[in-house]
């Protein structure tokens, strides 16, 4: 009884989602005549560009009218943002490149995060996902990632591009089909190989039928990126040429120093810290013993970083030393417990009594309300353990 319910809500969906696509793409179809004209954009030669990157790349490239829209939605409605996006590119794509090449991942991966974040290291989502990647907690936990009080590395462009590297390659050997693996980068690997076995296809574009409406957009909407940004120049998207490229240099820090200390000794705006070291919760940068933590700074001040480290320390101690209320304590969020919820539960207790805060319980498990079930497995990472009664 459960398989032929579980088949009936496939199939809803999957009329339903076809019903919501057919309409769209009518309406946009209707608009494709306008737009060509106003852009002098020229769909076979789109769909000519797409059949070459279809044979020179790992991905499954259909000609379907959901791509050719998103396309030329974006052509439409999203130049002035892609210039804004090219301009970021310049740091960022090194440092994804990088880290795909580790992982032997295909490098037109590096435009993810032009769809997960718009290539903002600090964006976080209405159910937790945070970063350029846009990892869940216990995704990221999984992957190797600190979070702890002081640093969320989710938020560190190296170390989440490497963890995003990292889970993608895992993601291709559970499916062996890139479109299938970004999909379930998207939904979850559990989720697309349910809607698999529930509908009998294993081809993304014969899916999308019965997946989300989010994750049905969501390989169209990055194959749209990868075209705009492998033929920018023909639809004359560049970067502002007025705004130079960003160097720069990563140092150790070798004791607890805050962004402010930095600022002060080095001159360097503040605003230049927080946006290349995004990672540091409360812009202090701290000392744990067996753990290394840098800094990123423009490269014109790092002959100053150099002759003057010692003093950025020492203003530091002679700071930190002088305060009357302790910093805020640091605790590792390492130990995942899962808790099964007993009658007399709810989040506020359950939080209280393992010192974490009810919003870090909803970002765990990606709670849309703070209803529970008896019995309802919940993720926590306690900082601390309740007392047994």
């Amino acid at each position: 009884m459960n398989i032929i319910n579980s088949k009936l809500v496939f199939f809803f969906l999957f009329l339903l989602n076809n019903l919501c696509f057919s309409q769209t793409e009518t309406m946009k179809n209707a608009d494709i005549t306008t737009v060509e004209k106003e852009l002098n954009i020229n769909l076979d030669t789109i769909k000519s560009r797409l059949e070459y990157l279809n044979s020179a790349t790992p991905f499954e490239i259909e000609q379907t009218p959901i791509l050719i829209n998103t396309i030329v939605s974006y052509l439409k409605k999203r130049q002035k943002t892609y210039k804004t996006l090219f301009y970021k590119s310049r740091y960022y794509f090194p440092i994804f490149e990088n880290s795909l090449q580790k992982y032997n991942v295909p490098l037109e991966l590096k435009y993810l995060p032009i769809v997960e974040s718009t290539l903002n290291p600090v964006a976080k989502s209405k159910v937790g996902a945070t970063g350029l990647w846009q990892f869940m907690f216990g995704t990221a936990k999984d992957l190797g990632l600190t979070i702890n009080s002081y640093v969320d590395n989710r938020m560190d462009v190296e170390e989440s591009s490497d963890a995003a590297a990292k889970y993608l390659s895992q993601l291709y050997s559970k499916f062996n089909n890139w479109n299938l693996a970004i999909a379930a980068y998207n939904y979850g690997p559990r989720n697309v190989r349910r809607a698999i076995n529930n509908s009998g296809y294993s081809n993304y574009w014969n899916l999308r039928g019965y997946l989300p409406q989010e994750t049905a957009n969501y390989v169209p909407s990055f194959i749209a990126t990868l075209y705009l940004f492998e033929y920018a120049e023909e639809h004359n998207i560049f970067a502002d040429s007025t705004t130079k490229k960003i160097e720069t240099e990563k140092f150790e820090i070798k004791q607890m120093v805050s962004f402010s200390h930095l600022s002060t000794i080095l001159n360097i705006p503040k605003d230049s810290l927080l946006e290349l070291n995004p990672s540091y919760i409360h812009q202090i940068i701290p000392s744990i013993k067996k753990h290394k933590y840098f800094v990123i700074i423009p490269a014109s001040y790092s002959d100053s970083f150099i002759q003057k480290e010692e003093q950025i320390y020492k203003l530091a101690k002679s700071y930190y030393d002088s305060l009357e209320k302790p910093l805020p304590e640091l605790y590792e969020l390492n130990s995942r417990v899962l808790y099964r919820v007993v009658k007399g539960d709810y989040l506020g207790k359950i939080a209280k009594n393992h010192g974490v805060l009810i919003s870090e319980l909803r970002d765990w498990n990606s709670l849309k309300s703070d209803k529970l079930k008896i019995g309802q497995k919940i993720i926590i990472y306690p900082k601390k353990f309740p007392k047994k009664a």
